[in-house]
């Protein structure tokens, strides 16, 4: 079979009778056949010759290649005959394997994240980075990125962000699903449009009004979520919306960002080009204020350099842009009624409240719940069921009542907000701590309790069992299956196939997840068992002073564990008694292969020669990428580098910190308390070639 082409996926649906990969009739006279018969059949070729390659590349060929050969001359001829009725697209024009659903595809240059700010003094600096030139400003849309590139006009990719690195193939479901991104295009060459893809509100409501029984959370997770389906039919009612922001061409185009998009006849974002940064912080504010009156959802606004030139000729760092910036908006806050207080039992036996409110669409997505933290804040803020409340919610930060609107518009009908006495799962006395009052049931075999440690054991953080999630962990439960996380080492593939809705693959994916946590190690596994005031630091420090087994952290005594830097009395007093509670279940994990050793990459670093960051105290923030590569790595891969340069890692900005690292996608208030205590701010682009060139890195 001759591989002059393979489809650019698209979407058809013909019944499985309408053709045979094997017709008995290979050929048509050309001048036999009228118009309208002539359509159908070239049609019916070209499905045919789409289908053949598929199955052709997948490695199952259907038909000899002298019969598809002949397929493919038919149609050739049939379409020379008939100019007019060429399918769009064509498959004879169409050259190389076909584009596989969610493949992973490298992208040509890295998908950057972009410079945060949030103050107008930043915005001022930028323009003074770049005097004279204007800048375009434009909402920060919040959906799902998306490279889409084209060949000589014609649309041939179209990839997710990823990583950054490399992403999903999504060609089909973008043909299939997602407007403003048009077929063809009238350019010569290789072009790539970058943008992100939303879906609006108005198609998001009349979804969800469609389908009350299984609503779609938010705009943006929707998108995600359609971006990711195996198959364009099964989210067909999910139209989305692509808005350009970013272009790359060989070929002669505008210089203004804007109107080269526009000439080629994609949609842009809504851009305001600004001479100086009044103008661009007016136009910030402009898009703040009608954030809510929009037709899609936006969490900030973007500054990019108008002139694609310009923009080009800025460069990038290690992990940004130098010609573009995010302004972040603030929390978003609205009104809602609180309808009640559900109290939560959590892991380690907290008992927390949560609001449950009148449904309100606040930071990109309709709230029915809130925190409410713990019984002292609802005695501050004064806080009564039934009252209007304020909710805020930034990003993906859990929202939370911040306060009651106004007291004296009560009626009276509002209740006070009474903390139980007793643990909603198991009835059993609650005890109070702290000066915050905090609620804790105490009783070890509290169901509730039980499914939350489960889950946590199984968390990224902890085991990493990624393919048996917390539903399934709530089933198992219930069943029995799932008492302590020593059960999930016991867990079999013929087990799970007794559960509905678990098939081979599911149940082989869970087991394959479970028998790699079996290499856990002592930090992850302290982590996993949730002990009260242990945190991630406490498991992290322990193995650095010298603990080799989490059996000789039970066994070393609270004199021992308090010699540990930053391990403070309560906080060994805690390990202590739970580690004693717990070393039934040690010995059973020992005793099902699972490791409660240190593991090399938990130990201290041996230092490098000459290492360049030796005696500083450093705080790493912000997402961190390879500039080799343009790969992000994980910020305690990068920090163990820092450590090998003779770096102290802090987990927080102090007056002892001598170095504020700084990544892509950086918290404002990290940089503010540097700003206020003098300490040194440094991009991570400063850094990696001290790293590169120690051959640390």
């Amino acid at each position: 079979m001759p591989v002059t082409a393979a489809r650019a996926v698209r979407t058809w649906r013909r019944p499985a009778a309408a053709w045979s990969p094997c017709p008995t009739r290979l050929s048509v006279g050309v001048g036999s056949l009228t118009t309208v018969n002539a359509g159908e059949r070239i049609q019916e070729l070209a499905d045919q010759v789409v289908a053949l390659r598929d199955a052709y590349y997948r490695g199952s060929p259907l038909v000899a290649d002298a019969e598809y050969d002949a397929i493919e001359d038919e149609l050739r001829a049939l379409i020379e005959a008939n100019p007019g009725l060429t399918p769009d697209p064509n498959p004879l024009e169409q050259v190389g394997a076909p584009s596989v659903l969610h493949a992973p595809v490298r992208h040509s240059r890295p998908m950057l994240s972009l410079e945060k700010a949030t103050k107008p003094e930043q915005v001022a600096a930028f323009f003074d980075r770049f005097p004279g030139q204007p800048v375009a400003v434009m909402p920060k849309l919040d959906g799902l990125s998306v490279a889409v590139v084209y060949e000589d006009g014609r649309l041939v990719r179209a990839v997710t962000r990823g990583d950054g690195t490399t992403g999903d193939d999504v060609t089909a479901l973008v043909r299939a699903l997602v407007d403003g991104v048009p077929e063809r295009i009238d350019a010569p060459g290789r072009v790539e449009v970058r943008g992100e893809a939303v879906m609006l509100r108005s198609i998001f409501a009349a979804y969800n009004a469609a389908h009350p029984d299984k609503p779609l959370i938010n705009p943006r997770n929707a998108a995600a979520g359609t971006l990711r389906a195996k198959d364009p039919a099964t989210v067909s009612e999910r139209r989305l919306q692509f808005f350009g922001f970013d272009l790359d061409t060989s070929a002669e185009a505008a210089a203004d960002l804007g109107q080269a998009l526009r000439a080629l006849g994609l949609e842009a974002a809504d851009m305001q080009v600004c001479a100086d940064a009044e103008q661009a912080q007016a136009a910030i504010t402009e898009i703040e204020r009608s954030r809510n009156e929009r037709d899609y959802d936006l969490d900030g606004a973007v500054l990019r350099l108008a002139d694609r030139e310009a923009y080009a000729a800025a460069g990038t760092r290690s992990n940004s842009p130098r010609g573009a910036l995010a302004f972040k908006f603030a929390a978003e806050e609205k009104t809602t009624v609180l309808l009640d207080v559900v109290w939560d039992v959590g892991k380690t036996g907290k008992i927390a409240p949560v609001a449950h409110l009148e449904p309100v669409f606040v930071g990109g997505t309709t709230v029915t719940r809130a925190t409410l933290a713990n019984q002292e804040v609802i005695r501050a803020r004064g806080i009564r069921i039934g009252d209007t409340v304020l909710v805020r919610r930034a990003g993906d930060v859990i929202p939370f009542v911040a306060g009651v609107l106004d007291e004296s518009k009560r009626t009276g009908a509002e209740r006070e907000i009474v903390p139980p006495t007793t643990c909603p799962s198991c009835q059993q006395p609650l005890t109070e701590q702290g000066n915050s009052r905090e609620l804790f049931c105490t009783n070890a075999s509290c169901p509730a309790q039980t499914t939350r440690r489960l889950i946590h054991w199984a968390s990224r953080a902890a085991a990493d069992i990624e393919a048996v999630g917390p539903v399934w962990i709530e089933r198992l439960a219930e069943s029995g299956d799932l008492d302590n996380p020593p059960d999930f080492y016991t867990l079999t593939k013929e087990r799970l196939l007794e559960f509905d809705r678990i098939g081979e693959t599911s149940a082989a994916r869970m087991i394959e997840s479970i028998a790699a946590s079996r290499n856990v190690g002592l930090r992850r596994a302290l982590i996993g068992l949730a002990i009260p005031m242990a945190s991630e630091g406490t498991a992290s420090r322990l193995c650095r002073a010298g603990f080799r087994t989490l059996e000789e952290v039970a066994d070393a005594g609270e004199e021992r564990l308090v010699a540990v830097e930053d391990i403070g009395p309560r906080v060994a007093a805690s390990l202590t008694e739970h580690l004693t509670r717990l070393r039934p279940e040690l010995k059973r994990l020992r005793e099902r292969g699972v490791s409660l050793d240190v593991r090399e990459e938990d130990l201290p670093p041996v230092v490098a020669a000459g290492a360049p960051l030796a005696g500083k105290t450093v705080v790493v923030t912000g997402a961190i990428n390879d500039p080799r590569s343009g790969e992000k790595v994980p910020r305690p891969a990068f920090q163990r580098l820092c450590e090998k340069a003779g770096a102290t890692i802090a987990s927080s900005v102090s007056a002892n910190t001598d170095l504020l690292i700084t990544g892509a996608e950086v918290g404002a208030s990290k940089l503010a308390k540097a700003e206020k205590l003098g300490v040194q701010v440094t991009d991570q682009a400063q850094i990696w070639p001290q790293l590169i060139d120690a051959g640390i890195a």
